[in-house]
């Protein structure tokens, strides 16, 4: 990734999850330095150096065939909202987790309100809904493929 498109990045996740959601956290963390990020960028020239969305995939945790890939920071631009690039991301997402992780379970922390958008991708809860600097959650699990 170059840094242009890693700035980029950073960019769009610090508009929504920091300043839309008006939520004060460290968004920007050691997790990024291990995690492989996948992003969408919208065609055509007008669009030069933008992303319409993106989110990041994190190796297993732990060694067992048990051992969790956590996809996170999933996040589409405002001005794409409504285009379905979300779907893109998550059918992204877990066709590169089988790929590189096969036998795998896929875990994330879906904002609460999300929950259908992650059921109609295989995922089901697996924890109570919880706060998260100020916002409802829930961890959500999707068995391997």
């Amino acid at each position: 990734m170059t840094p242009a498109t890693l700035h980029a990045l950073f960019m769009l996740r610090v508009s929504v999850f920091v300043v839309e959601q008006a939520c004060a956290y460290q968004e920007i963390d050691a997790a990024d330095a291990i995690a492989e990020h996948l992003v969408l960028r919208p065609a055509g020239e007008n669009h030069a150096g933008a992303i319409a969305g993106c989110l990041r995939l994190l190796p297993p945790e732990g060694d067992g065939p048990n051992a969790p890939v956590r996809i996170g920071r999933i996040v589409v631009a405002p001005a794409w909202r409504g285009a379905r690039l979300g779907d893109r991301l998550m059918i992204e997402a877990i066709d590169r987790a089988g790929q590189r992780y096969p036998g795998h379970p896929l875990l994330l922390s879906a904002q609460a309100h999300l929950q259908r958008f992650y059921a109609r991708h295989g995922f089901s809860p697996v924890s109570p809904v919880y706060d998260e600097d100020g916002i409802a959650h829930v961890d959500m699990r999707r068995a391997a493929a």
